[in-house]
């Protein structure tokens, strides 16, 4: 016999259970959708990291606080254009660090070989016109493993310099370096086929013999730059540098013998010169960071362009 109540009772508990069911359901819906919104929400805070580095940094958590800090620039590596010491990339930094209002000084921290005479020089012409513009502010640069050369004539710009027993300061000259393969090509039986429109148009190509007029010429410009490059040194050393026939030949000395010759002026870390000199210990980094995406294309660019540079001859760019 049907039981009207039981059939009732079953109906109840299906909708009850389906009515739970749903609630769970929902639920479960809802936390993976928040999952989701805080993955979407993480991914684009790595982009935004990844392509405005500068936002991210530490530069910009420094200015959080009230209290005053000194900033670093960090210089590392050869000074040329599109190498992340590029004049670029370093008057970035150096312009942030002068202009945030809680800077109480700054150091250029130097690390470097040299390189191109063109990037040094925008460095240097920058640093004096900051220190010209912020004169309460000043600037220390602090060498790490090596300032030599292009780095020097960076570091000349500084207040002062400050060094490590076992750093290497100097190199002051100018170079340019090529090869000769003009019997080699002889020896193998190759003929050289070159054609120009301009007398010495191929000055210094590596498969041509070398005229004593050309070779004139080229020591001619390397004394030219030579010259400029020891006249910002004694613009910016000015009496600290010793009365020595071998400062300007080239030579590079360790670091207390260049404090002896006035290339530098204390021993002396970036620690050291926030805390103690600068006054102000916490250091904040205002160094200039590329996009990595846009870093990587460059490159591929750049690598590309070498390599057909390669393909047609030697690169024989003056150097400091």
């Amino acid at each position: 016999m049907f039981d009207k109540k039981k059939t009732e009772s079953w109906e109840q508990d299906v909708i009850e259970k389906l009515a739970f069911d749903a609630v769970v359901e929902k639920r479960r819906s809802r936390r993976w959708g928040i999952f989701f919104k805080f993955l979407f929400f993480l991914y684009l805070v790595v982009l935004l990291a990844l392509w405005f580095p500068d936002k991210f940094d530490s530069a910009e958590l420094g200015k959080l606080g009230d209290e005053k800090h000194t900033a670093l620039v960090e210089l590392n590596g050869v000074i040329a254009h599109k190498e992340s010491a590029s004049a670029d990339n370093v008057v970035t930094g150096l312009r942030d660090a002068f202009e945030d209002k809680k800077t109480k000084g700054v150091i250029l921290r130097i690390n470097s070989p040299g390189g191109s005479p063109v990037q040094s020089s925008y460095i240097n012409k920058e640093i004096t016109r900051l220190r010209e513009k912020y004169p309460k502010i000043p600037l220390y640069a602090v060498v790490s493993d090596m300032c030599a050369s292009g780095g020097y004539y960076v570091a000349a710009a500084a207040d002062k310099i400050y060094v490590n027993e076992s750093s290497i300061v100097g190199s002051i000259g100018v170079r340019m370096g090529s090869f000769g393969f003009v019997e080699a090509m002889e020896d193998l039986g190759v003929e050289r086929r070159l054609m120009t429109a301009g007398e010495h148009k191929a000055i210094g190509d590596p498969f041509s013999p070398m005229a004593e007029d050309e070779k004139a010429y080229l020591q001619k410009l390397l004394d030219q730059l030579h010259e400029e490059f020891i006249s910002v040194i004694k613009a910016g050393r000015g009496d600290r540098l010793a009365q020595d026939q071998d400062l300007f030949n080239g030579l590079f000395w360790a670091g207390k013998e260049s404090i002896e010759l006035g290339l530098a002026d204390e021993l002396g870390s970036a620690g050291s010169v926030a805390r103690d000199v600068i006054g102000a210990e916490d250091l904040v980094d205002f160094t200039y960071k590329e996009r990595s995406l846009e870093r990587l294309f460059e490159r591929l660019g750049a690598g590309a362009a070498q390599m057909l540079g390669k393909i047609s001859g030697i690169n024989a760019t003056p150097r400091m």
